[in-house]
């Protein structure tokens, strides 16, 4: 065996040719390719033209998201004001991250469904935003829009949205199941017994 020639460490190993072992004629090149695309896009914003620029998020929101994309989530609201969940467990059971929390309380004036939720919260620490609560919710009481939630912080206690959190931000009063109209009750005891 010649002392010039390098055992291979594996049976497919790369060789560099000439031009890569020139480890200065690689770094030149690309610099040269970084160079080009800073230039281009310097001159498309001194153009005025839309470059590769920041965002001004909230006020703008990057074209790459895509439309389906699914963000912060939002509870429903009824007609009269009151959230559309009924406290079924459904969205919190189907979680994969278990970040949602209900805690049902009775709700006795409304004969259609007796339980709504007394506390209702998502752990935005553990959410993986699969939407998986949305498509599992049997009266579209929970939806997600495309804007991210601001979650940014030192703090892990601000990561939870209560119900007063999910429902102030952007309200939306369109169910696609409408909640049942309750009957209006007897006014005299003789409209009772017929």
């Amino acid at each position: 065996m010649s002392a010039g020639v390098r055992k291979k460490k594996y049976w497919n190993e790369p060789e560099p040719g000439l031009w890569e072992r020139l480890y200065i004629l690689e770094v030149v090149r690309g610099l040269f390719i970084t160079g080009g695309v800073f230039l281009g896009n310097m001159w498309k914003w001194v153009t005025g033209r839309k470059g590769a620029v920041t965002a001004y998020y909230p006020e703008e929101l990057r074209a790459d998201y895509s439309p389906n994309n699914r963000g912060r989530h939002v509870l429903t609201l009824r007609a009269n004001g009151e959230v559309q969940c009924v406290a079924c467990n459904l969205c919190a059971t189907v979680c994969p991250a278990y970040c949602i929390e209900i805690v049902a309380a009775p709700h006795f004036d409304e004969p259609a469904h007796p339980k709504a939720p007394q506390r209702f919260a998502i752990d935005y620490s553990r959410c993986i935003f699969c939407g998986f609560c949305v498509e599992a919710c049997p009266e579209d009481a929970i939806r997600m829009v495309k804007d991210v939630p601001d979650l940014p912080g030192f703090d892990r206690d601000r990561m939870w949205q209560t119900i007063d959190l999910l429902t102030q931000w952007q309200p939306t009063r369109d169910p696609r199941k409408p909640y049942p109209v309750a009957p209006e009750p007897p006014r005299h005891a003789e409209d009772a017994r017929r």
